[in-house]
């Protein structure tokens, strides 16, 4: 049968609506949760360096903020839509309530590809997106983050205008800023680091030696290198990795370091001589771990029954499809959900949160330390959920996430438990 084709936002909400069936929720709270509280498009002009006038399209999408403000980032992509931005909110939602902290979703971004604009208009982009959105956000309303081609550099000029326009100083109502203009130490490395750590646990799980453990990684962003680093770091060898440019490989280890000091320079793996290239695809090579750090629907029920990993650790949001997590799951494949897997960025922004309403820095490995409680005890929950419920573990995330969003809800008065009819009684006693 062929795969059914949908797109991320009804990917999101078939999710939601199978862990609510699995966890028997009450059907107010995927009524509630199968579309965000408020979307929001945005369009502004802006001056470009030949003197012309440009017109610029945004969104953010606030999916629910029953346990918290609003959070998530903000993209810079040519395939930015409205459906999109509603689809990462919703998982933006469930991210941050599977590991615990006092947020809901929220997501935004613009169609445009960076590359094509000078470092002065992209300022002046960022700005009047900032701008723009500027009613609907704030430390205590919606913070927004970096993203897909977003950086520290771009969130500092956003709260910088947003000052501007509020007449009001906020430093929490953006994360993802330098560390020297209010920014976390460890927020860099957090996607990854939890990428890396949620793998440990995972083969930890299985009785996996990671000092036996080859890795093969999709992506060699931020997310994808820091991962590498990190879990190479742990004791296990990334002997292939894959990026737009192709695929490397060495079956000795890739010398993680050595590859992002050149991805850097060179902004690509492609012709990198501490490893091979190679017309193989990473999905179906023999390795232990496979981390997806890319983007959505990569894999597939086309190259899902090639997966060779004992373990899948999702870096990117949605790399997988409905579809191709069935086939996972009955091959017997542990796939760590990327709600839970690349929960370090929100997490950590969490803390710069917490650490500019403060006004107070904490240490590297204190900020660190905390991630990484937060998220081992998020994978043990999850963990013993999926075995309790004979469930995958993205739906076991799911199920964590929706019990405590729905109690939120719950306890707000946002909606009461549907009354069970008489005549239902009545028969299910009669069956019984």
């Amino acid at each position: 049968m062929a795969e059914k084709t949908l797109n991320v936002l009804e990917i999101a909400r078939e999710q939601v609506k199978h862990a609510c069936d699995k966890l028997g929720a009450d059907p107010a709270v995927y009524e509630i949760l199968k579309n965000p509280m408020r979307t929001l498009e945005v369009s502004f002009p802006v001056k470009m360096d030949d003197g012309s006038t440009k017109s610029f399209t945004g969104y953010r999408a606030q999916h629910n903020n029953a346990c918290g403000p609003f959070k998530g980032g903000l993209r810079f992509h040519p395939n930015v839509c409205m459906d999109e931005v509603k689809a990462l909110s919703t998982w933006m939602t469930f991210k941050c309530s599977v590991v615990g902290i006092p947020y809901g979703g929220g997501k935004g971004g613009m169609a445009i590809d960076p590359t094509e604009y000078s470092q002065g208009e992209l300022e002046r982009i960022a700005r009047g997106f900032s701008r723009s959105i500027a009613p609907i956000i704030g430390e205590k309303e919606d913070i927004p983050a970096p993203d897909v081609n977003t950086n520290g550099q771009i969130m500092s000029w956003m709260l910088d205008e947003y000052s501007q326009a509020t007449g009001s100083f906020q430093p929490g109502t953006f994360t993802g800023k330098p560390v020297d203009f209010y920014g976390s130490l460890a927020r860099t490395e957090a996607t990854g680091y939890g990428v890396a750590t949620m793998a440990l646990e995972a083969a930890k799980k299985l009785d996996i030696n990671v000092e036996e453990v080859t890795i093969g990684i999709q992506g060699f962003g931020n997310v994808g290198s820091f991962a590498g680093m990190y879990i190479e770091e742990f004791g296990a060898k990334v002997v292939a990795v894959e990026d737009h440019t192709g695929t490397i490989v060495n079956p000795d280890g890739i010398d993680m370091k050595s590859l992002m000091e050149y991805n850097k320079i060179h902004r690509c793996i492609k012709g990198f001589q501490g490893a091979e290239a190679t017309e193989d695809k990473l999905f179906s090579m023999d390795v232990d771990i496979l981390m997806p750090c890319a983007l959505e629907n990569q894999i597939t029920s086309q190259n899902a029954g090639d997966i060779k990993a004992k373990i899948i650790c999702e870096g990117a949001n949605g790399p997988t499809t409905p579809e191709a997590d069935k086939i996972i799951y009955d091959r017997g494949i542990t796939l760590v959900p990327d709600i839970l897997a690349n929960s370090g960025g929100v997490t950590v922004s969490y803390f710069e949160w917490v650490q500019n309403l403060g006004r107070y820095n904490w240490p590297f490995e204190e900020v660190q330390q905390k991630q990484s409680v937060l998220m081992k005890n998020a994978f043990e929950d999850i963990w013993k959920l999926a075995k309790d419920y004979s469930v995958d573990m993205r739906t076991a995330a799911y199920m964590m996430s929706i019990k405590r969003i729905a109690d939120a809800m719950k306890l707000r008065g946002w909606y009461t438990e549907t009354p069970v009819k008489v005549e239902e009684v009545k028969e299910a006693v009669a069956t019984n």
